[in-house]
């Protein structure tokens, strides 16, 4: 099925969820249309106008947000200063039910993709009055062994890759948890080490998501990078190690 033209949102905002956050939002297509929600992947990716195209304009209410820590949402995770602890399952369902609400909808579609289905699979077992359809895509759902397989698990389909993944951390870590090694990179108080950190991350991302290392240019960009790294996997308080 080919995708929808292009379209501009008609209304959008910065939604204040505290703890200090504050969401971006944007509503495109039909003002009286079926209402639609979109929740990207990453968990740092953000929304981009090329999910607006994925919806009939004339028929659907579509809305998009970038989540906690995200894209155009403040304060942004590749902020050393940003405190992550608050970016966790609970908050971001809250944070859509203090959005769904803000825009006055009863029930909405939820369409999630990778980190986007993990979410919309736990929104829809916490809200499920508030769900008319889930549609779900590069699915997933949060647990230990999906980590696993990101971090190890591919390695053996992508082993140069994987080596210089492995390899991105200390010596004495190499064995052992590469997410959490990861998170502690990241979390570093040294900025060269964490955009070291960031950009072996995002390098084996690129790897066995399309098999062509650094090949995607959002990632060529170091404050993307930054941010992004720290949502995928890696982060022991964000939503992919608290759903299950």
């Amino acid at each position: 099925m080919g995708l929808y033209p292009d379209i501009e949102p008609y209304d959008h905002g910065m939604l204040d969820v505290g703890d200090g956050n504050r969401v971006y939002w944007e509503v495109c297509g039909n003002p009286h249309g079926k209402p639609a929600v979109v929740l990207h992947g990453g968990p740092g990716s953000g929304c981009t106008p090329f999910f607006r195209r994925y919806f009939d304009p004339d028929a659907y209410r579509v809305v998009l947000l970038d989540q906690r820590g995200c894209g155009r949402s403040t304060p942004h995770a590749s902020d050393p200063a940003t405190d992550m602890s608050v970016n966790t399952t609970p908050r971001l369902l809250a944070d859509l039910e203090l959005l769904r609400r803000h825009l006055g909808i009863e029930r909405w579609l939820v369409w999630g993709g990778s980190w986007g289905c993990v979410l919309g699979l736990r929104y829809a077992q916490t809200y499920p009055e508030r769900v008319s359809e889930l549609v779900l895509t590069g699915i997933a759902t949060g647990s230990r062994a999906e980590v696993e397989l990101l971090t190890r698990g591919l390695g053996r389909i992508f082993p140069e890759a994987w080596a210089a993944f492995r390899d991105g951390v200390p010596e004495g870590e190499r064995g052992g948890d590469l997410a959490a090694a990861y998170n502690r990179l990241l979390e570093s108080g040294d900025a060269g080490v964490r955009a070291a950190a960031a950009r072996s991350w995002t390098d084996w991302e690129t790897a066995f998501a399309l098999a062509a290392p650094r090949s995607v240019p959002r990632y060529e960009d170091a404050e993307f990078r930054a941010g992004f790294a720290p949502g995928s996997y890696t982060h022991p308080t964000l939503p992919t190690n608290s759903l299950v």
